[in-house]
């Protein structure tokens, strides 16, 4: 358990992670209760809606996260994706900062709806 992380830094560009990858990535993430800053390039992977949902469960486990870049462009997330990524993304009452990049994840208009 990362206990005393305040920080991390992931760039994890085309490494052809997918629903389970960004399952375990939630889970990891969500035991860094300390968390104050997360930044997350996972740009052209293959995570699908599945896999945007359990980003954004374990982002919502960061209570206390004020700071949070999330590259997701060039995936498969969706609109459901979006839509779990921004439940999850408004539980962080904490964030004073949020840069999120969805582009090219085939996700509409409905989805551009619901992520803001």
């Amino acid at each position: 358990m990362c206990v005393t992380l305040t920080t991390l830094n992931l760039n994890l560009i085309s490494n052809s992670i997918c629903e389970n990858g960004a399952k375990y990535l939630g889970e990891g993430i969500a035991r860094c209760v300390h968390l104050t800053s997360l930044n997350l390039n996972l740009m052209s992977n293959s995570i699908c809606e599945n896999g945007a949902k359990y980003l954004g469960e374990g982002i919502a486990r960061c209570v206390t996260l004020t700071s949070l870049n999330l590259n997701l462009m060039r995936n498969r997330i969706g609109e459901n994706g979006a839509k779990y990524l921004g439940e999850g993304i408004a539980r962080c009452v904490s964030l004073t900062s949020l840069n999120l990049n969805i582009y090219d994840n085939n996700i509409g208009r409905n989805g551009n709806r619901i992520a803001k």
